[in-house]
């Protein structure tokens, strides 16, 4: 197994390791070390949503490296806890073949939340001053999200709400289809906003869609 290559983001105080070919295996620490320590932590976590993709998977849980190939500067959503610089090779243009390979992650990492979500108590642990997310505002916000990525790829269509399935496969399955068509570089986005290139908005969305459900996971009550 060789080394898996990966950016790193570099905030202020915060740095994301994120792995290029995987998109959702990303995740920040103190400086490049703690970034890349974080990213290797999490390989057991991302391991099974790389497996539900039905690509060859090129790590394991308890061998896996890494090759820093570009270093980037980060800025305030960095810090704040997001990834959020768009690489220059992100606007060269994109193959079809490609585009099923994002998507084919994407579409993983809703499955594991999905499957997360089903067995997790409603109400989740709070903070030390009962702030916090529970189960189902989570998923709204991820929901909502999303809808607001979509828009940046060209997709346009009702925000869903948790439990309109109708909906919520609505806008997947808009955002599938748009990241999967070749791109030769066009702007994407609804309307007046600028819109995101297809590698970076599926490493965005799956990034986003996993931090929730591993979140959901740390605060699950229904085992304690």
């Amino acid at each position: 197994m060789g080394p898996i290559p990966v950016y790193l983001e570099q905030g202020r105080s915060r740095t994301f390791a994120v792995a290029l070919d995987w998109p959702g295996w990303a995740r920040s620490g103190k400086g490049d070390e703690g970034a890349l320590d974080a990213l290797a932590e999490y390989a057991v976590r991302y391991l099974p949503v790389a497996r539900r993709t039905g690509l060859p998977v090129d790590f394991s849980a308890d061998d896996v490296t890494f090759e820093v190939v570009e270093r980037v500067p980060g800025n305030a959503t960095t810090d704040f806890g997001a990834i959020d610089v768009v690489l220059a090779g992100d606007e060269r243009p994109m193959s079809g073949d490609e585009g099923e390979r994002l998507t084919r992650c994407l579409e993983a990492a809703w499955s594991e939340l999905d499957a997360v979500a089903a067995h997790t108590s409603a109400e989740l642990t709070k903070g030390p001053r009962g702030g916090g997310r529970d189960r189902d505002p989570m998923l709204q916000h991820v929901l909502g999200a999303e809808h607001a990525y979509a828009r940046k790829i060209g997709v346009a269509v009702p925000k869903p709400t948790v439990g309109d399935e109708v909906a919520v496969q609505a806008l997947r399955r808009g955002i599938v289809e748009a990241l999967s068509r070749p791109w030769a570089g066009q702007d994407l986005g609804v309307g007046r906003a600028k819109g995101w290139p297809p590698r970076y908005a599926a490493r965005r969305l799956a990034w986003h869609v996993l931090d929730h459900a591993w979140e959901m996971q740390d605060k699950d009550l229904s085992g304690r």
